[in-house]
């Protein structure tokens, strides 16, 4: 990733001059990315994430096109910029920006936000690498880890223990390139909810697994899903996934999390986690455990047939297929909450021991 990053500067470039030699030709320039969506992915078990197909969208300068070619441009410029002054911008500081360029100013922030993601994907980079940070913040973190950091100004190592946060917990930063790990946890949990993963900090349920704890926060954002790759690389460390047994937790938070997504394959490659395994609520736990349930809503059904029939990961994968028939047939979900049915720390002493030692109750 590093050395993708020193060359970005050189391709905005490369490609400024691609536009500026045929402007001057008298040519209709054009500007090339890759089409971002699950129909231009594959799924390959062997590689583990979802890769990008050869499919391409032209942006071609036209007198209807001209604006937001001009604005393509001058986000790949202030991304230059960014990137030459070692300096970032949040997508809502580059939306701002943006309102004295002109007539290429933006309306709305999801403009702005497009047109970043099409120069990101043009770029072959993720968004971090040519300058733009998110808003949101990574995740939560504690157990047994010791995250190794650097001072801004001194450049000195930070040593940051997250078994030291009380009844708080370390929070992901937006960058995690530098960070560096030390643990002797045999695995890590990535939760779904803010609420669970309170309540495994608060029982100190890291120490009793020896685990390492995450809270993702719903679909987890690309520092959190980054952190989660690098510290399973690094230390070799397998990440079961716990969320609500729903189409969203296994087809958005789950799937995404371990192999990625189609607006991002470009990237998917590095913020992918291959090690993941599932290990939470599945329909057939809903039978076993006698959950509490809600019916499944119609947006929850469309979800169910929209996995299986275009999903590439769902569509490679029996057993997700079968979890997902299995739902419908049910017309149920239940949330990771609905164990407290049998006790509020059920899910500690029961749920999750039970779930870690039957692999056979993982879904892939």
């Amino acid at each position: 990733m590093a050395k993708k990053e020193n060359s970005v500067s050189e391709k905005i470039k490369e490609v400024a001059k691609d536009v500026y030699d045929k402007i001057r030709l008298i040519k209709q320039p054009q500007l090339e990315m890759p089409i971002r969506a699950l129909s231009n992915v594959e799924y390959d078990d062997d590689e583990g994430y979802f890769k990008l197909l050869r499919k391409v969208k032209a942006r071609t300068l036209t007198a209807s096109t001209i604006k937001t070619f001009a604005q393509t441009l001058r986000m790949m410029s202030l991304s230059k910029n960014l990137i030459e002054t070692s300096d970032i911008a949040t997508k809502r500081e580059a939306y701002y920006v943006s309102k004295n360029w002109g007539d290429a100013r933006f309306k709305e922030q999801v403009e702005s936000d497009t047109v970043m993601d099409d120069v990101e994907a043009m770029m072959q980079v993720n968004r971090e690498q040519i300058g733009f940070i998110p808003e949101e913040k990574g995740g939560d973190v504690a157990g047994e880890l010791v995250v190794l950091d650097k001072d801004a100004d001194t450049g000195k190592e930070i040593r940051i223990d997250c078994t030291k946060f009380g009844s708080g917990a370390y929070s992901v930063p937006s960058s995690v390139e530098e960070l560096k790990f030390e643990t002797k946890a045999k695995f890590v949990l990535a939760i779904e909810t803010a609420g669970m993963f309170q309540r495994l900090v608060k029982h100190n349920y890291w120490k009793k697994a020896n685990c390492i704890l995450i809270s993702m926060g719903g679909v987890p954002t690309r520092s959190c899903r980054r952190f989660i790759r690098k510290l399973s690389d690094d230390k070799k460390l397998p990440v079961y996934v716990f969320t609500d047994g729903d189409p969203y937790g296994f087809g958005s938070i789950y799937r995404t999390l371990k192999v990625g997504s189609g607006n991002a394959a470009h990237i998917n490659e590095f913020f992918c986690v291959p090690r993941a395994q599932f290990i939470g609520i599945t329909p057939q736990d809903i039978i076993d455990y006698k959950l509490p349930t809600h019916p499944l809503k119609e947006v929850d059904v469309k979800k169910i047939k929209d996995l299986i029939k275009n999903d590439p990961f769902i569509k490679h994968h029996r057993q997700w297929q079968k979890a997902l028939e299995q739902m419908a047939k049910m017309k149920v979900r239940a949330e990771q909450q609905a164990l407290a049915k049998w006790g509020l720390n059920y899910v500690i002493d029961q749920y999750l021991p039970d779930k870690i030692k039957d692999q056979k109750t993982w879904l892939p």
